[in-house]
C-alpha cells in the first residue's frame, strides 16, 4: 500500500471513529464543538458551484490549494478549542473518539495537501490524478466533509 492510501484509509478511521462515538450517544458536541464544525464548513466552502469531485476541469493550482486550505483551517480550529491534533499514519484513535480525534482524521489530507502544494510550487511536481481525486472525494460532495452535519444528531 502507497503512503497516500494508507494515509486515506487511516483518515477515513478516525473521522469514522468519531462519528460513531457521535452516533451512538458517546459523544455529544457541545456549543463550541457545534460553533467550530460550522467554521470549519464556512473556510473550507469547496465553491464548486454543485460538481462533484474530481474537480478535472480545475488549474492543478486551484485543486491543490483547494486541498491544502484545509490544514490551516482545522490547526485554528483545533488552537480555538483547545485540541491537540495527532498524526493518524499507522495509529488507531483513542477511544472515546469526539473532536481531536475528528479533526485529525480530517487534518492527515489538508497536511497533504500542503506536501503536495509544496512540492508542486518548488519543483513543478503533480501529485497522482488518482490521489487528488481520493483527496478532493473525502473532503468534498456526498459523505463526505462537506455533508459533515448531517453526521450529527445533537444540532
Amino acid at each position: 500500500m502507497d503512503a497516500f492510501t494508507a494515509r486515506l484509509e487511516d483518515a477515513w478511521a478516525w473521522w469514522g471513529a468519531a462519528i460513531e462515538e457521535a452516533q451512538e450517544g458517546h459523544w455529544a458536541r457541545d456549543a463550541v464543538e457545534r460553533q467550530v464544525v460550522a467554521d470549519i464548513m464556512a473556510a473550507t466552502n469547496a465553491l464548486h458551484g454543485g460538481r462533484l469531485a474530481p474537480f478535472t476541469e480545475d488549474s492543478w493550482h486551484v485543486r491543490i490549494g483547494r486541498i491544502a486550505n484545509w490544514a490551516g483551517v482545522l490547526r485554528l480550529a483545533a488552537r480555538a478549542g483547545g485540541w491537540e491534533l495527532q498524526p493518524v499514519a499507522g495509529r488507531s484513535p483513542k477511544h472515546p473518539a469526539g473532536m481531536p480525534e475528528l479533526l485529525s482524521g480530517i487534518y492527515a489530507i489538508g497536511e497533504q495537501g500542503e506536501k503536495w502544494m509544496t512540492e508542486f510550487l518548488r519543483e513543478g511536481r503533480v501529485p497522482p490524478e488518482t490521489e487528488i481525486a481520493q483527496a478532493e472525494g473525502f473532503l468534498t460532495g456526498p459523505g463526505s466533509m462537506e455533508d459533515l452535519e448531517l453526521f450529527f444528531y445533537d444540532s
